[in-house]
């Protein structure tokens, strides 16, 4: 083990409780004493986190797995500063389920991490960049791992498209090789980036099913990946076809009217998914399942809006939790 520097400035930011809103929501950036290699483990500086929607609501207590005290945060990039020799000075990023859930986070300078949990970060690709691919990522490579990846010959519905998940999901759909439908709520082209021609539904306008029929020739799609949950259930059921797979992480409301004739006679399968189930070490495996496609640019990061310190992360939680599209990073 061999440690790089000492950082006497570093500090961490620290959830003492829950709070009951947004307004009563109390970050503390304390000092954070810098941390020691402990065999197994490495020590990371952090140059970039993602403020992810799960960061805030877990800080609201709305993760029933969520610890406290802790520091919040799931998605990192840094450079290790301890732990193994040949790991020291090597940029990393990753993510994970535990990582500012159950244990200390990515909001601070130092974090801790297992061996098994480092991963050299695409260089084709920024540090911010780097720190905000994790959640949305990991999360729609996780679903199609479980459903089986997007291939040449198949069409993916992508219910949602307009958020992050939804936007990685046509990304990694159209990298496969598959014809890839966006539903999102507006008229015109898909939003984001995709390294394939993208055809879009306006979920304003008439029946989603039926334009899904109409664009397919009667078929449906092979995979409807359903971002939303409740909203597009029945929609995303009745745009499937034989033998196809709906893939849900999220809803509205958890009771939603199901057909099980239509389901068996269908031959559907479901596939849920939970990106908090991830350690670090699997969220972060997955993540660099897919460097290749970030480093030929197949794939790519979502475009950081903003940079905040840890003396504005109250700022940047207020605007995630706005619901605003941007993506943001903590520069601890």
């Amino acid at each position: 083990m061999n440690a790089v520097t000492v950082d006497d400035s570093a500090r961490a930011l620290r959830l003492a409780e829950k709070a009951a809103d947004i307004a009563g929501l109390r970050l503390q950036a304390a000092a954070q004493p810098e941390p020691a290699a402990t065999p197994g483990f490495a020590v990371v500086r952090v140059g970039a986190a993602a403020v992810n929607p799960s960061d805030v609501k877990a800080a609201l207590g709305l993760m029933p797995q969520a610890v406290w005290p802790r520091t919040p945060g799931r998605d990192f990039a840094g450079v290790v500063v301890d732990g193994p020799n040949d790991w020291i000075g090597r940029e990393v990023y990753g993510s994970g389920g535990d990582i500012g859930i159950t244990r200390d986070g990515s909001h601070a300078r130092f974090l801790v991490l297992p061996v098994a949990a480092l991963r050299d970060r695409p260089l084709s690709i920024s540090m911010d960049e780097s720190g905000a691919v994790g959640v949305p990522f990991v999360t729609a490579y996780e679903g199609f791992r479980r459903s089986g990846m997007p291939r040449d010959g198949q069409t993916v519905l992508v219910l949602g498209a307009n958020g992050k998940v939804g936007q990685a999901a046509v990304q990694l759909a159209a990298q496969g090789g598959a014809r890839v439908i966006a539903v999102q709520r507006r008229p015109g082209p898909f939003e984001g980036f995709a390294c394939a021609a993208v055809e879009t539904i306006d979920a304003t306008q008439g029946d989603i099913a039926a334009r899904v029929r109409e664009l397919t020739g009667g078929r449906g799609v092979n995979i409807a990946y359903n971002t939303v949950g409740s909203a597009y259930f029945d929609a995303a059921n009745k745009s499937m076809a034989k033998g196809a797979t709906q893939i849900l992480i999220s809803t509205q409301d958890r009771a939603v009217p199901f057909d099980i004739f239509a389901f068996y006679r269908g031959m559907h399968t479901y596939v849920g998914i939970d990106s908090l189930a991830m350690d670090c070490v699997a969220a972060t495996g997955q993540l660099d399942a897919m460097r290749e496609g970030f480093e030929r640019g197949t794939l790519k990061p979502f475009p950081v809006a903003r940079a905040f310190t840890l003396d504005q992360a109250a700022d940047a939680y207020r605007l995630v939790l706005s619901g605003s599209t941007d993506r943001v990073v903590l520069r601890p």
